[in-house]
């Protein structure tokens, strides 16, 4: 999932930081004047099986207001039926606002054939995994019986041009059922849609193949910085195609997610292009959180210091 291209183009974003953002954070936030993050529950995988009302309430009393869900080792949406899960957010004055799908089938990545202790490690036992290739209406009518706004592919083959293309297909036929059933699709990326296969960049051809009324994207904007992209270039060239981000932070290595302001990544100039983006919702994430409610709790504190919330 992670390249290792370095962030030369980055510098551009970087230096408009100094920009003067007094006064438009209000507009910028939602457009409502309230600071309201969500969180996406991938940060939280360690834990929240273990305890699912308890995870959610420490998420809340941090300030979050927005839920955006993803796979769950007990199965359904974290071991519950897509009203009971809403129910659960809401009462704890949430909003589950979007859900996580992969594209295709997972695949469990295989272990080097030198790794002596393998037969110490099992490989866990997963659940049966929902994917749009294989159960993309019972998926869609899940989300659209929870009164989920948004369902999102995580991700998708896009090793090769063929899959590309098998995956494009993938996603005009999910938007079209999502378009019939009141739910906005959007893709999310990492850094290798903005990779070049057989000589195209994956993003550019989701976003050419597609309309903007069928396919939509969540803009991840820590690997999107991370492949060499300017977020702001990006919204200004698919305005209005980005209503959800990902809102993450990088080491100074550029290899690993890490709480917001811990890293490098400046987000003044991405939040200053919300508009532009047509961002509707953000939702913090930390992939593999090692303290997943401590690391929200940072992040939470250290954006709204960072955009002047």
């Amino acid at each position: 999932m992670l390249n290792r291209r370095d962030f030369l183009r980055n510098s551009g974003v970087l230096a408009l930081g100094g920009l003067a953002l007094q006064g438009q954070a209000k507009e910028l936030l939602n457009f409502k004047g309230k600071f309201e993050p969500g969180v996406q529950l991938f940060t939280t995988m360690s834990v929240i099986d273990k305890d699912v009302n308890g995870t959610l309430k420490q998420i809340a009393d941090i300030g979050y207001k927005n839920i955006e869900s993803a796979f769950s080792m007990k199965g359904g949406y974290y071991g519950l039926k897509p009203k009971e899960f809403a129910a659960l957010v809401k009462d704890l004055g949430m909003n589950w606002q979007s859900h996580h799908v992969m594209g295709a089938p997972f695949r469990m990545p295989s272990r080097p054939q030198n790794d002596a202790n393998a037969a110490a490690r099992p490989m866990p036992k997963l659940p049966p995994m929902k994917d749009l290739l294989n159960n993309m209406q019972e998926v869609v009518d899940d989300v659209a019986e929870g009164g989920v706004k948004y369902l999102v592919c995580a991700s998708t083959p896009i090793k090769t041009l063929d899959e590309v293309k098998q995956s494009l297909e993938v996603l005009q036929r999910t938007g079209e059922a999502c378009k019939k059933a009141g739910v906005t699709f959007a893709y999310h990326n990492h850094s290798a849609e903005f990779e070049a296969v057989e000589g195209q960049l994956p993003f550019d051809i989701f976003a050419s193949q597609t309309s903007a009324d069928i396919l939509k994207f969540e803009l991840d904007i820590a690997w999107a910085i991370k492949a060499g992209v300017d977020p702001v270039a990006l919204f200004a060239k698919h305005k209005g195609r980005f209503p959800l981000w990902h809102v993450k932070d990088l080491s100074k290595d550029k290899q690993m997610p890490v709480e917001i302001g811990k890293g490098y990544i400046d987000y003044k100039p991405v939040f200053a292009a919300a508009k532009t983006a047509g961002m509707k919702y953000f939702f913090v994430e930390q992939d593999g959180a090692p303290s997943p409610v401590d690391n929200l709790t940072t992040s939470y504190n250290n954006l709204k210091k960072a955009i002047g919330a």
